[in-house]
């Protein structure tokens, strides 16, 4: 764990649904907090989920925002470059080489790509078996990861949220514009225990329905409580301040007014 925010235990699988819950009504989510279970060697698969099949991780995220509660595994998976992030198996040649980047059109030059994927935060090879995703409002086990895909704005105040977690800290973003849902709001909270947000990235726009306003972030589930907590704070004062537009309001009223300068007067 590299951040204070993260250090404190999972809440039980009743206090995640309240949460979860209560984050998307502060918030006014469109879709719901996605958890993101980890399913290690020995560990039972969860009862009525559904097996996916030919899905991208970032499908398997659309889906479970969207209500449904699903499993992918190594078999199930489709992209390649997730398989590789979770462990299922090894980064083929053409993405390693970073010729394929170069065949979508995402990056000119070979060693570009290929400098992508050598620093591509990973798991190693075989340490889970499955991904267990689901709304975070019907979680029936705790998840690792909260997954939250949704307008930047209001990404924004989890972000602001998780800041005063951890006493001020400013927070540090790593992306490679590239495997938005797998690695960047995944994998790095899972690894290193802090949230982490992205802009999206090439495959999950052309994969999924998120729009191009919107964007992802993920943290560990350890945060789940106090991020809700200062969210619960942020909404009696700031969240609606800030939507109010009352500063922009007020510099119109300025421009108009016979002040002059163009100044607004503070209220």
């Amino acid at each position: 764990m590299t951040s204070s925010g993260a250090d404190r235990s999972a809440p039980d699988a009743a206090h995640v649904v309240e949460m979860g819950r209560e984050m998307r009504s502060l918030l006014g989510l469109s879709g719901s907090p996605v958890g993101v279970a980890l399913i290690r060697s020995g560990e039972p698969r969860p009862d009525g989920a559904l097996e996916l099949r030919r899905h991208r991780y970032c499908q398997a995220v659309m889906k479970a925002r969207k209500g449904q509660d699903v499993v992918l595994d190594g078999m199930g998976i489709a992209c390649p470059a997730a398989a590789a992030a979770f462990g299922f198996r090894p980064l083929p040649p053409g993405l390693e080489s970073g010729t394929g980047l170069v065949g979508f059109g995402i990056v000119s030059q070979p060693a570009t790509g290929g400098r992508m994927f050598h620093d591509m935060p990973r798991l190693p090879i075989g340490s889970i078996e499955a991904l267990h995703l689901f709304p975070l409002e019907e979680a029936h086990r705790p998840p690792d990861v909260v997954v939250v895909e949704d307008e930047v704005e209001r990404l924004m105040w989890i972000a602001l949220a998780w800041l005063h977690t951890s006493g001020g800290e400013r927070v540090s973003a790593s992306t490679a514009v590239l495997q938005a849902m797998c690695v960047d709001s995944t994998i790095i909270p899972y690894l290193e225990g802090r949230l982490n947000l992205g802009f999206g990235c090439y495959g999950c726009r052309e994969a999924t329905d998120i729009e191009p306003g919107e964007a992802a972030l993920g943290f560990p589930v350890s945060a789940l409580g106090p991020i809700v907590e200062h969210l619960e704070f942020l909404s009696q004062k700031a969240v609606p301040n800030s939507r109010s537009k009352r500063a922009l309001h007020s510099l119109g009223a300025g421009e108009s007014g016979a002040g002059g300068d163009g100044q607004a007067v503070e209220p």
